[in-house]
């Protein structure tokens, strides 16, 4: 039987300011059936970057040899296009101070040189696909920093200053209930949960409902 057609390759813009970083990641991921497009950077000031043409695709790799401000700004601009894109910055190594404001930005992978020899195509069909590749460790101290740091900004927080509705509606998301499912619960609008869903966000100073809960679930974790 003739096989179906194959399964689409997934489209790769690598960005380095170097050709030979630029030639050797373009042949390992070509190599390993991945779409590939190159793009070199010339300038390292951020409205250079800012201005720098991408094309579209599922993943973006950043070769961050340029100061580290500079890959910043380029991981937030393609975000900024193409806020559904994943994005894998390599480096010679990556500390704290390197890669926790890329991780905020929204960059999915960090690999070494060293790594990304080895590992790269791997490590693009692990991002693509929706996952993260971090280093454990790495991984682990950027939740603990991001987990104290809320706490500091919600330390004022008390079941106290929450409303008898915001109460019920934060039992509701501990248990993971959708919007809808606590409207149901509590027989009122869908609308008026979202009114409290934000409230509760504002007040805990977090973006993201699962950011409230991981944050509600370590305050409250029973000792041993």
């Amino acid at each position: 039987m003739r096989k179906s057609a194959s399964v689409r390759k997934i489209s790769v813009c690598l960005l380095s300011w170097h050709p030979l970083v630029l030639a050797e990641f373009e042949r390992l991921l070509a190599a390993a059936g991945f779409s590939v497009q190159t793009r070199r950077l010339e300038s390292i000031l951020a409205p250079g970057l800012e201005r720098l043409s991408l094309p579209r695709a599922q993943v973006f790799i950043i070769d961050a040899h340029a100061p580290r401000q500079s890959t910043e700004v380029l991981v937030a601009g393609i975000l900024g296009r193409y806020p559904l894109a994943r994005q894998l910055v390599v480096a010679e190594k990556f500390s704290e101070v390197s890669a926790f404001p890329l991780l905020r930005l929204g960059a999915k992978g960090l690999l070494s040189y060293t790594e990304a020899s080895e590992k790269l195509p791997e490590a693009v069909h692990v991002v693509a696909a929706g996952g993260f590749w971090v280093s454990r460790d790495l991984l682990s101290r950027f939740i603990d920093s991001d987990l104290m740091a809320m706490r500091a900004r919600h330390v004022n927080v008390s079941p106290a200053s929450l409303t008898q509705r915001e109460r019920q509606v934060l039992d509701a998301l501990l248990e993971n209930l959708a919007n809808k499912e606590i409207a149901d619960r509590l027989n009122i609008s869908e609308r008026t949960i979202k009114f409290h869903v934000s409230s509760l966000l504002e007040k805990f100073s977090v973006r993201r409902r699962s950011d409230l809960i991981l944050l509600c679930l370590q305050d409250h974790t029973p000792g041993p």
